[in-house]
Parts: C-alpha cells; sequence; structure tokens
C-alpha cells in the first residue's frame, strides 16, 4: 500500500517551490500583482486622516502646506488621488487574480502530467502493493486541493504578510508608543498559529489517506459490480463503505474541530489591540497631544492590520491541506525507479527474435521463489509451447522478458542483447503481447485494433480484423468498426474482446508474438477461430504460447513443461505423449483418455 514518504527536513511548499521552476516568471509577477493591490487597498486610511485633517484645519492642513491652499481645491485633489488609487487598485485585482488563476492550472497540469508519467515508469511491484482509488485520490483530489489554494490561498498570505509591515511601518513612523500597543497581540498570534499549523498538519494527513481508502472502496465496488450483484452482497458492501465513510468523516471532524477554535482566540487578542488603540488614541487626541486626522487614521489602519488576521485560521486551514496534498503528490513523483531504461534501441523491423533464457531466479516481494535456474533458447520465427500447473511461472516468464519486474538472477538476451541494456520502450515494441485478462480502452473498435500504431491506414486495420476472424461479428455492429466497447469493453463478449486483442497484435507486427493463456476463457467455436487466425501470424515471428489447454500447443515446434519455477519435460506434442511423464497424464485428463 503506497504510504507518504515524505523526505525529511523539506517543507512542503519549498518541496513544491522546486518543482515549479519553469513558473518563477509567473509566481514572481503575481507576487508583485498582489503586493501592489494591497499598497492600494492600503491607501483610503490614509485619505479619510487626510480628508478629516482638511475639515479639521482647513487651509493648514497638511494638503494645504504642499501648495493646495483652499478647502475646495484640497477635496477636488482627494477626488482625483481617490480615484487613481481605486482604479490601480482594481487594475492589480484583476492582474493577480489572472495570474493566480493561470498559475493555478499551470501548476495543476503540470504536477497531473509529471505524476502520471512517473507513475507509468514504476514496475509492477509498485501497483501490486497499492491501490487504483488511492492513486486516483493522488492524481485527482489532492492535485485540484493545491490547485484551489493557488486560486486564493497563496493570494491571501502574501496580502497578510504585506499588510502587516505597511501598517505596522505607517503607525510606527506616525505614533511609536500607540503602534506598540497594536503589535502586543500579534506575537501570540503567531505563536497560536505555529502551534495549530504543527497540530492540523498531521490530522489533515490523516484525512487525505481517509480520502484514499474511501475512493479505492468506491473503485473496487464500481468494478466488482457483477460478483456483488451475484453473491448478493450487497447490504455487506455498503455496511463496509459506510464504514470508511465514516473513519473519513471523523479525521474531518478532528481536524475542523481544531480549525475551527482558532478565530474566536484570535478575535480577543485582536479586540484587546483596538481596544487600546481606541482609548490611549483617544486621550491623545482628546488632549491636543495627537492631530484628529491622524488618529483616524490609525482607528481605520488598526482594523486594515488586525482584521485580516482573523482569517489566518482559514488561510492556514486551507495552507495545512493544500500540503498534505502536495507531500502526497511529490512523494509519488519522488518514488524511486527500480528498472531503469537502457541505451541499446531496436528497430523492430530488423529484429530476428532470438530469445535466450540465461540462469534465471526470481521470486516475487514477500512470497517464496517462482523461478529457479531456468534455461531456454528460442530460436528465430520457432513456435514455443509452455505449460504447466497454475502458479508454476509460465506468465512470470512473460512478465521478466517485458522487464515489468527486475530479474533476481539471470539474464535473458534477445538477439543476443541483454534486455537490460535495451531502451524500454524499444523492447516493448518487439513484443506483441495478447493476455487472458484482455482490456479494452473505452473508444471504438477501430480505436482499439490500432491502440499503439500511429497514423495506421484503415484497410491495414480492417485486413488485421480479417486475419483475426473479428470482421463478421464487427460487421453485424450497428456502427461497425466504430461501435463504441465501453468501459473495459464491456459491450462485447468475452470472445470478441479476445479477437479484437488478436487484431491488436497482429496490427503491431512485431517480431515476437506472445499468446498467454489467449484461449483460456473462450469457447470452442471461438478457440478454433482464434486458432486459425494464429496460424497465419506465427509463421512470420517468434512465437511463446503459454497455455493452460494443451491442443493450443500441439504444433509447437517445442513445449516447454514447468512445475514450481522449472523445467521438467520439454520436447514436441508426440515425443512427449511417448515419455508418459506429467504432459502425457495431463493430455490424458484434457483429451478424455484419448492419447492419441
Amino acid at each position: 500500500m503506497y504510504k507518504s514518504k515524505s523526505k525529511k527536513g523539506r517543507i512542503p511548499l519549498a518541496r513544491l517551490l522546486s518543482n515549479l521552476k519553469s513558473q518563477k516568471r509567473l509566481i514572481y509577477s503575481a507576487i508583485i500583482c498582489s503586493t501592489l493591490n494591497k499598497f492600494f487597498d492600503l491607501a483610503p486610511p490614509v485619505l479619510i486622516g487626510i480628508s478629516v485633517d482638511v475639515v479639521v484645519r482647513k487651509e493648514s492642513s497638511w494638503l494645504g502646506s504642499i501648495g493646495f491652499n483652499t478647502v475646495p481645491d484640497q477635496l477636488i485633489a482627494l477626488s482625483i488621488i481617490s480615484f487613481l488609487i481605486w482604479t490601480a487598485e482594481s487594475f492589480f485585482e484583476y492582474l493577480y487574480g489572472l495570474m493566480w488563476r493561470n498559475l493555478a492550472q499551470k501548476t495543476q497540469h503540470y504536477l497531473r502530467i509529471k505524476a502520471y508519467d512517473h507513475l507509468q515508469k514504476l514496475e509492477m511491484t509498485f501497483f501490486e502493493s497499492d491501490n487504483t482509488g488511492r492513486l486516483m485520490t493522488v492524481l485527482n483530489d489532492d492535485i485540484n486541493q493545491l490547485e484551489r489554494f493557488l486560486d486564493e490561498g497563496a493570494n491571501k498570505i502574501i496580502q497578510l504578510i504585506i499588510t502587516v509591515f505597511i501598517v505596522g511601518g505607517a503607525m510606527i513612523l506616525l505614533a511609536p508608543g500607540i503602534a506598540l500597543l497594536a503589535f502586543i497581540p500579534i506575537p501570540f498570534i503567531l505563536w497560536g498559529s505555529i502551534r495549530f499549523q504543527k497540530n492540523l498538519a498531521p490530522r489533515y494527513r490523516e484525512v487525505r489517506d481517509r480520502a484514499g481508502d474511501l475512493a479505492s472502496r468506491l473503485n473496487n465496488n464500481l468494478s466488482g459490480m457483477l460478483t456483488i450483484k451475484s453473491f448478493a452482497t450487497e447490504d455487506w458492501e455498503l455496511e463496509r463503505l459506510r464504514l470508511d465513510s465514516n473513519l473519513y468523516q471523523e479525521s474531518n471532524r478532528k481536524a475542523i474541530k481544531l480549525s475551527a477554535a482558532f478565530i474566536p482566540l484570535i478575535r480577543f487578542a485582536i479586540l484587546f489591540a483596538f481596544l487600546a488603540i481606541l482609548i490611549a488614541g483617544g486621550f491623545q487626541s482628546w488632549k491636543g497631544l495627537m492631530p484628529v486626522g491622524t488618529y483616524s487614521f490609525l482607528v481605520f489602519i488598526t482594523q486594515r492590520l488586525l482584521w485580516p488576521l482573523t482569517t489566518l485560521g482559514h488561510i492556514l486551514d486551507d495552507y495545512q491541506r493544500s500540503m498534505a496534498s502536495t507531500n502526497r503528490v511529490l512523494d509519488l513523483i519522488d518514488t524511486p525507479i527500480k528498472i531503469k531504461t537502457g541505451k541499446v534501441k531496436l528497430d523492430p523491423f530488423n529484429v530476428k527474435g532470438a530469445i535466450t533464457f540465461n540462469n534465471i531466479d526470481f521470486t516475487y516481494e514477500g512470497r517464496s521463489q517462482v523461478i529457479k535456474n531456468f534455461n531456454l533458447d528460442i530460436s528465430p520465427g520457432k513456435k514455443i509451447g509452455i505449460v504447466g500447473a497454475t502458479g508454476s511461472g509460465k506468465s512470470t516468464l512473460i512478465k521478466l522478458l517485458l522487464r515489468l519486474y527486475k530479474i533476481s538472477k539471470g539474464s535473458i538476451e534477445i538477439d543476443n542483447n541483454s534486455i537490460e541494456s535495451l531502451d524500454l520502450k524499444s523492447l516493448r515494441r518487439c513484443i506483441a503481447l495478447v493476455s487472458q485478462e484482455t482490456y479494452l480502452f473505452q473508444g471504438t473498435i477501430e480505436e482499439n485494433i490500432s491502440y499503439g500504431s500511429q497514423n495506421i491506414d484503415k484497410s491495414k486495420i480492417k485486413n488485421a480484423a480479417d486475419i483475426a476472424e473479428a470482421t463478421e461479428f464487427i460487421n453485424q455492429l450497428p456502427q461497425g468498426l466504430n461501435t463504441i466497447v465501453g468501459e473495459r469493453g464491456q459491450k462485447l463478449s468475452g470472445g470478441q474482446r479476445q479477437r479484437i486483442a488478436i487484431a491488436r497484435a497482429i496490427l503491431k507486427n512485431a517480431p515476437i508474438l506472445v499468446l498467454d493463456e489467449a484461449t483460456a476463457s473462450v469457447d470452442n467455436e471461438t478457440e478454433a477461430a482464434i486458432q486459425r487466425s494464429l496460424k497465419k501470424i506465427t509463421t512470420s515471428c517468434t512465437t511463446i504460447v503459454i497455455a493452460h489447454r494443451l491442443s493450443t500447443v500441439i504444433d509447437a515446434d517445442e513445449i516447454i513443461v514447468l512445475d514450481k519455477g522449472k523445467i521438467i519435460e520439454k520436447g514436441t506434442h508426440h515425443s512427449l505423449l511417448k515419455n508418459r511423464d506429467f504432459y502425457y497424464h495431463l493430455w490424458k485428463i484434457q483429451a478424455g483418455g484419448n492419447n492419441t
């Protein structure tokens, strides 16, 4: 199961910024626009102080001292300045909104693509230890959580910091003693914020983990709806979903309970500072020690300084949620890739298809050894059958050939090239796989047949369908090749899906063809059709057929019999029957006693 593996000592925000180096210019521009907007936003209290000064002191006001001699001139000047300030504030608000939202969109796109690209490079062991629902939560919900924070939260944090510096500086300049009263609660607010932040962080990590568990449950249940209905376990599954949903609700409740207590505490700290300034400044103004305009400015600006701190709780709440999500996304991106791609690139058209397994050992993580000292040489153009009991290691050999897992010991070669030296994409382009578990993608039949083959002529798609004996049933569908197959191809039968998978492999035209139990889940008629198709396509490539039904490998050039990861027999169908060993008894069971 995928768990958070955050790099020790790395702050989530620092990790995020290190991944957004290409967006530095946009980030700096957004910060500048947020700063300028807040600068002009804080100007109205100054204008209010100046206007009071004009009304009280008239020609001797501050505006009078800089050349505006009459009160009407001063009021007109104030009006023009107010218009310019409001215009500038609105302009920069538009710009910062545009930039932060663009940054949010670019960030969520970049991280989603980067995380998914990295995910595709991870070995199959990773996917076996995790679940789809959790990964979906990381790729979708967690990235969206960060997007929402960048939309609004980042700007709020920056403007809060700017407010403290600008207003604090102005208050110290005009009335140092009064400013001290306003600053008294700020250290307590910051201390409380840090404490709340530390306590909130693990709670939001738990919320994101619970969200992943819930998504996993929903994903599994929706995928397994047929099984749920056939076993009449709807009530039981509903109860299990209710339990996961309750756990998610409870983890959210704990986080909300803590975050909700933050704002009332801040309000009382702010009330103390505001009352102190109101009373202390009022007495000084009453005694003539402070101009009325300055007192008016201080009263208004104190609110502008302290009141935004009431939103600190919400801002930190959003920040912690987004950073918990950020950590999960970056943890996925930072997951080490154990199977590295090689540098040698193969041209599929020049590959002969010689395959050599040299002393292969392999063990799945946490399980007993599956493949033991396996050796096999496959000549180009030959058809090799691999049979054996369930769990004998047949499919594992193909996964090792495709480098889906890392070999524990030994090596595999294609045309005398170690597969570890090969570029992964070129290696896999040389192998066409038809699996028992046929996977079709949401889309048309044509799109599924041509999957992986770019810019293919439609005539070649139809030819591949003909060879796979899929044309007849395709033509009977209302939209033919344009028929939508549904999610996982659920609108088609198992045999139809398998024929499309074979057509897809035919169109790939790879020098190595692998059939992994390709006829295990189809009826006899479909199997016969598939067998006819395979005879047409196995003459021009190296073919490995993994089979449960021995009738599939009768015509193989060599049949390998596996038991517990070891070769216990090999030979042609007839020579193995003459040995009267494992293969003989297996054939006898499947043929109903007919040993010919």
